[in-house]
Protein backbone atom coordinates (compact mmCIF):
# COMPACT_ATOMS: atom_id res chain seq x y z
CA UNK A 1 0.00 0.00 0.00
CA UNK A 2 1.10 3.54 -0.51
CA UNK A 3 0.16 7.23 0.39
CA UNK A 4 -0.49 9.54 -1.89
CA UNK A 5 -0.87 13.07 -0.77
CA UNK A 6 -1.52 15.65 -3.24
CA UNK A 7 0.45 18.80 -3.15
CA UNK A 8 -0.90 22.70 -3.44
CA UNK A 9 0.79 24.02 -6.58
CA UNK A 10 1.09 27.67 -4.58
CA UNK A 11 2.30 26.91 -0.72
CA UNK A 12 3.28 22.81 -1.81
CA UNK A 13 1.03 22.40 1.90
CA UNK A 14 -0.76 18.91 1.29
CA UNK A 15 -4.45 19.36 0.24
CA UNK A 16 -5.63 15.36 0.38
CA UNK A 17 -4.40 11.85 1.57
CA UNK A 18 -5.09 8.85 -0.34
CA UNK A 19 -4.20 5.31 0.62
CA UNK A 20 -4.21 3.07 -2.22
CA UNK A 21 -2.14 0.00 -4.15
CA UNK A 22 0.51 0.08 -6.18
CA UNK A 23 -1.68 -0.30 -9.47
CA UNK A 24 -3.70 2.62 -8.58
CA UNK A 25 -0.39 5.01 -8.10
CA UNK A 26 -0.01 4.16 -11.65
CA UNK A 27 -2.91 6.00 -12.59
CA UNK A 28 -2.27 9.06 -10.09
CA UNK A 29 1.17 9.10 -11.52
CA UNK A 30 -0.31 9.04 -15.10
CA UNK A 31 -3.02 11.21 -14.99
CA UNK A 32 -0.71 13.75 -12.50
CA UNK A 33 2.01 13.59 -15.90
CA UNK A 34 -0.75 14.95 -18.23
CA UNK A 35 -2.34 17.74 -16.07
CA UNK A 36 0.86 18.98 -14.23
CA UNK A 37 -0.51 17.91 -11.28
CA UNK A 38 1.94 17.76 -7.76
CA UNK A 39 2.05 14.39 -5.89
CA UNK A 40 3.94 13.07 -3.03
CA UNK A 41 4.04 9.51 -2.89
CA UNK A 42 5.44 7.00 0.05
CA UNK A 43 4.84 3.34 0.76
CA UNK A 44 1.92 3.19 4.14
CA UNK A 45 2.71 0.23 5.98
CA UNK A 46 -0.43 0.42 8.52
CA UNK A 47 -3.99 1.02 6.58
Amino acid sequence: MFEILRLDDASGAATDRLIVDADTVREYVKDAALTGERLYIRPCKNV
